[in-house]
């Protein structure tokens, strides 16, 4: 059934119009007045829904009933990334979106080859939220994880909270001594962060600063893994591990 993102709130009952990118993949698509589908705005749960009228550029649909259905993984992982060039990072949200991601943190860092600043960095981030969307649109997700706005690394780290006990904050290195198998078998109850560096990785001085917030290093074993490889590995891993699958 196709499922459609729809900004809130939404309830039982309610016939709306629909919005313009929902329209155009209903056209795409070429549903028909009265097919069933399945709308959420985020908030938790999916409603079943039926389209009423449909037309070239407006499109009403009725909503029946809400579902309590989720789709999440029984931990929260914010995955923050240093900023892929190309097409990767566009790749690596959609991907690790569809692995249970909560939120993603997009990081600039000094042997990053993005500069992202002012009104660029404000588009590149509605671009990403949309592709977190679509992805939860495609994958069953009814709670859409939040994409930040690009940050340096040391602002962002200056910014982060006291670590809580019992949350965990990795930093996926080459050098760490630390593995995979030293993890915690069960799934945390407190958020996990996972911070992974861009295409050259972070310089020693940022790794430095990185574990004086409160991270540890963690490796992934003999082979050296690309940005936009590694968050995908993990996350496949963590969800093996503590059960999201």
């Amino acid at each position: 059934m196709p499922r459609f993102h729809v900004e809130g709130p939404l309830f039982a009952g309610q016939t709306l119009l629909l919005p313009d990118d929902v329209v155009r993949h209903v056209h795409v698509l070429r549903l028909q007045t009265g097919d069933a589908i399945t709308l959420f705005d985020g908030r938790g749960g999916e409603y079943r829904g039926e389209l009423v009228d449909i037309a070239k550029r407006a499109t009403m649909a009725r909503i029946d009933e809400h579902s309590d259905r989720e789709a999440e993984p029984p931990y929260r992982v914010t995955l923050a990334q240093g900023v892929a060039g190309g097409d990767k990072m566009d790749w690596l949200i959609e991907k690790t979106v569809e692995l249970g991601v909560a939120a993603i943190a997009p990081i600039t860092a000094e042997r990053g080859v993005v500069r992202l600043t002012g009104e660029r960095a404000l588009k590149r981030q509605a671009h990403w939220q949309a592709l977190t969307r679509a992805a939860c649109e495609q994958c069953g997700r009814n709670r859409v994880p939040h994409v930040a706005p690009p940050r340096d690394l040391h602002a962002w780290l200056a910014d982060l909270p006291a670590a809580a006990d019992g949350e965990l904050r990795l930093l996926l290195s080459p050098r760490a001594e630390v593995s995979f198998a030293a993890l915690p078998v069960e799934a945390p109850h407190e958020p996990v962060t996972l911070l992974i560096g861009p295409e050259a990785g972070f310089s020693p001085g940022e790794e430095s600063a990185i574990i004086d917030a409160g991270f540890s290093a963690l490796g992934l074993g003999p082979r050296v893994l690309r940005t936009e490889t590694a968050g995908i590995a993990v996350l496949g891993a963590l969800a093996a591990r503590w059960g999201g699958w």
